[in-house]
């Protein structure tokens, strides 16, 4: 009994604050917005904080739910992700009526997502994925009153019902060839089949939608543009990170009798999703729709690391998720707070940002710097262990056009550092107001994009002179 509750702790943990709101809920006539949105984001924080005491590895209920000591660290990302969002949220929210259900719904998705991870079992990871995404579409309309938002939702909901389709699909031929729903039977039983290569196929596309990757991508820009900005970071960085640990464990446990089949498909998708987003990226205005194909174009670099396909790309995939969750939502720190002041959604709208804010417009900076992979920031880092994983395969053409759309990258990361600092505004924006706690936010970002750059540089310096080169 006593390593049930330790090997459950993280999701039991998620359900206890979820039932907390819940009580919080019904009191909320005597509480103010602010007690309510200090109480939720206390919880939130006792929920990072959990993931790093009584650890250890083992499984539940036959094998369907394990736990181990690198799920446990891809949890505490989420974790901490959705820690930063929920902060994000304070200035958002303060005005809301309904910030006892955001935070219900936000920790709801985090649930399935935990059991997602730890899934031994496609039942079980089936369970975690509509877990997680039902909610994910409810929070995306939370913006009752606008149109975009309910239209977003709409485009969430049907791409999910289709990529759930096709999952279903796969996991129907694996189950008819294999005769289980276990992991491990499944990766004992694969025999090289045509149907069962074609069940792979149909289950890395289910993937794909969930992680925008080209060409099932096409639903991402609009909804991270209808979606309150608060949410749209969620979706870029937690639910993404999520959907890429159980892409990257699925291929490398279940299928990985089917190595050469999924790599020559992530060779093609990653190329795609490289360049398609960045050309879609440098097109755009709207900056949400902008990083929206950023992203796009970010998980084509993730692709390449996982084609390594061994513990150096699972260690550089999850350092890149860690480095992105700092960069992407240090940028859309900046992003809320300016589109609740004064509406502004459009890049040209930041003209001459530095005037008047040089906070806001430094940690703009050195997100985009990050996310263009700049040194010395960790973003340089993330990228370059990401080929270096990738070149693990001796693929040097990957590598090679991989390398050539980072370059590609500087030209619209930069850009918008241009408009903060260069571009003249004759009536530049004004003052904006800085909330504490989005200002721990950002605080926390800028560390981490900047320390953990610092660290890996000294590191690699370090290796480089052990290795004499």
């Amino acid at each position: 009994m006593y390593d049930f509750f330790i090997l459950l702790k993280q999701e039991l943990v998620i359900t206890v604050i979820i039932f907390v709101l819940l009580f919080v809920k019904l009191g909320t006539s005597e509480r103010s917005n602010n007690n309510i949105l200090n109480i939720a984001n206390i919880l939130l924080l006792v929920n990072v904080l959990s993931g790093f005491v009584y650890t250890k590895e083992g499984t539940l209920f036959d094998s369907m739910f394990t736990t181990n000591y690198l799920f446990i660290l891809e949890k505490n990302i989420l974790n901490l992700g959705t820690f930063l969002t929920g902060m994000l949220a304070y200035p958002w929210l303060k005005n809301h009526k309904h910030i006892p259900e955001f935070y219900i719904l936000l920790l709801a998705t985090l649930l399935g997502m935990f059991f997602m991870i730890s899934s031994g079992n496609v039942l079980m990871f089936y369970l975690g994925l509509e877990l997680s995404t039902i909610p994910l579409a409810a929070i995306v309309n939370f913006d009752l009153g606008k149109r975009r938002s309910s239209e977003a939702a709409m485009k969430l909901i049907i791409s999910s019902a289709f990529s759930s389709a096709l999952l279903l699909l796969g996991i129907s031929l694996l189950y008819g060839t294999t005769g289980s729903l276990d992991y491990e039977s499944i990766a004992a039983k694969a025999d090289g089949s045509a149907l069962q290569a074609f069940s792979v196929i149909l289950l890395i596309s289910a993937f794909a939608f969930k992680i925008s990757i080209v060409p099932f991508h096409l639903w991402t820009a609009d909804v991270y543009e209808g979606a309150p900005a608060t949410i749209t970071a969620y979706l870029a960085v937690v639910s993404k990170a999520a959907f890429v640990f159980v892409f990257t464990a699925v291929l490398y446990n279940v299928f990985k009798a089917y190595s050469t089949l999924w790599y020559n498909v992530l060779f093609v998708l990653s190329i795609t999703t490289m360049i398609i987003g960045n050309l879609f990226a440098i097109r755009q205005n709207n900056f949400k729709r902008f990083l929206a194909f950023s992203s796009v174009a970010q998980v084509g670099f993730i692709l390449v690391g996982i084609s390594g396909s061994n513990q150096v790309a699972t260690a550089s995939v999850i350092y890149f998720i860690l480095i992105y969750l700092f960069s992407s939502l240090a940028a859309f720190a900046v992003i809320t707070l300016a589109d609740a002041a004064a509406d502004r959604e459009n890049i040209s709208d930041y003209r001459s940002l530095y005037t008047n804010n040089k906070f806001l417009s430094w940690v703009l900076a050195i997100a985009m710097f990050s996310l263009a992979g700049v040194p010395p920031t960790a973003g340089f880092f993330g990228k370059f262990f990401l080929l270096m994983a990738g070149a693990g395969k001796g693929n040097y053409l990957l590598v090679g056009v991989a390398a050539a759309n980072i370059v590609v990258s500087f030209y619209y990361y930069l850009k918008v550092v241009r408009t903060i600092f260069m571009e003249i505004n004759d009536t530049p924006p004004g003052a904006i107001a800085i909330p504490f706690v989005s200002k721990i936010v950002m605080v926390i970002c800028l560390a981490g994009i900047l320390l953990t750059g610092f660290i890996s540089w000294i590191h690699h310096y370090i290796y480089s002179l052990s290795f004499g080169f």
